[in-house]
């Protein structure tokens, strides 16, 4: 075990004792899911998740969401015509997604 990793377990140790870490929000609930940031680098996360808290979704998010929608009603349907149609607003949203988030690939490199 490295010097960071025991002085990290000493104050986590130093604060439970003390009862710092209790009354927390969130405390006994399991952690949220977050699988769908596995893609994202820990910073574009953090900042993601604090846009979300204060009710600000950049576009890519909500197309991403949609998309995601789309998906579910493209699932249950079974007539050939509503299948396309929902087919072709699903490859549009994507499109958009794919184009919302390499705008911000591209803002985040410059």
């Amino acid at each position: 075990m490295s010097w960071l990793s025991r002085l990290t377990e000493r104050r986590i140790l130093k604060s439970l004792a003390e009862g710092k870490l209790q009354g927390l929000e969130g405390e006994g609930r399991p952690l949220p899911d977050r699988s769908g940031e596995a893609h994202l680098d820990p910073g574009e996360a953090m900042g993601f998740r604090i846009m979300a808290e204060a009710g600000a979704l950049p576009e890519e998010i909500v197309l991403k969401k949609q998309v995601a929608a789309q998906q579910l009603v493209l699932a249950g349907l079974t007539d050939m015509d509503a299948r396309k149609a929902a087919m072709a607003k699903l490859a549009d949203l994507q499109m958009k997604h794919s184009m919302a988030e390499e705008a911000r690939r591209r803002f985040l490199r410059d």
